[in-house]
């Protein structure tokens, strides 16, 4: 497991994230239309995996924005915001502000995606939530890039995760 902070107090994950130069674990998560998207669906696309605890919290949601901003440039790459919110709160999000260059995803069906990738928080207050993390597939579904954000009160480094797609 892996120890995150979550506002300067110490917390555990269920596991790690996935170590750069392996294959990524697979998973299946839930668009805001209710169909669900899993790793194959993707074949051939760099992938960037956004996950955070909540978009209705400051943090996550300039996450959002900023990889929303960032995807545009990005060739053949697909950015997917992952957290446990159900897909309406998502779509609510989204449509309200303009976000159409990421796919929102959700936990809704399958639980898996937390575990498989190590970010789910396993204690404390936001116990069962994802923890902030980004984790960057290559076209072959290789991990070249995975990290925690320190706190999860900070904004991942966006800086080093687009060094990682160039």
């Amino acid at each position: 497991m892996a120890v995150i902070m979550i506002g300067g107090t110490p917390a555990n994950t269920t596991g790690n994230l996935p170590d750069v130069g392996s294959k990524a674990p697979g998973f299946t998560l839930t668009k805001t239309d209710l169909t669900d998207v899993s790793l194959p669906d993707l074949a051939g696309k760099r992938i960037v995996l956004n996950i955070f605890p909540s978009i209705d919290t400051p943090v996550c949601s300039a996450s959002v924005r900023r990889f929303n901003q960032e995807a545009a440039s990005l060739a053949n790459t697909q950015v997917l915001s992952v957290s446990a919110d159900l897909p309406f709160a998502h779509k609510r999000f989204c449509e309200t502000e303009g976000i159409d260059g990421v796919t929102p995803v959700s936990e809704l069906r399958t639980r898996g995606f937390g575990d498989a990738y190590g970010v789910r928080i396993a204690e404390g207050p936001l116990q069962g939530l994802l923890a902030r993390a980004v984790v960057v597939l290559d076209e072959e579904g290789t991990v070249i890039y995975s990290s925690f954000s320190k706190d999860l009160k900070e904004e991942p480094p966006y800086d080093e995760i687009l060094a990682s797609l160039a």
